[in-house]
């Protein structure tokens, strides 16, 4: 038996941009921010910002100068996101 399946985008928009998605989000970044700070010399700030996109969206920065190369050699952001249960791939046009 076939039965149709019809998208509500309104109602997927409406989820995408309510509260209880954006402080999942929020939450998630503050744990990645959580397992990055210890592995990051004392001291270092690491931030979390929200922002709104087409939906909520959070940003893990760690502001120090050495971010880069700490990410590169070490994964510091990588491996805090997968220790928060995110899977994360390489970016791919």
């Amino acid at each position: 038996m076939l039965q149709s399946f019809r998208l509500d985008h309104r109602g997927v928009r409406e989820i995408l941009n309510g509260p209880e998605l954006r402080r999942a989000v929020d939450d998630v970044a503050g744990a990645i921010a959580a397992h990055v700070r210890p592995q990051v010399p004392a001291g270092t700030r690491v931030s979390v910002r929200g922002y709104t996109t087409d939906r909520g969206a959070a940003s893990v920065t760690i502001e120090d100068v050495r971010a880069m190369a700490w990410q590169a050699r070490d994964g510091v952001l990588t491996r805090a996101a997968g220790a928060v249960g995110l899977e994360v791939r390489a970016w791919q046009q």
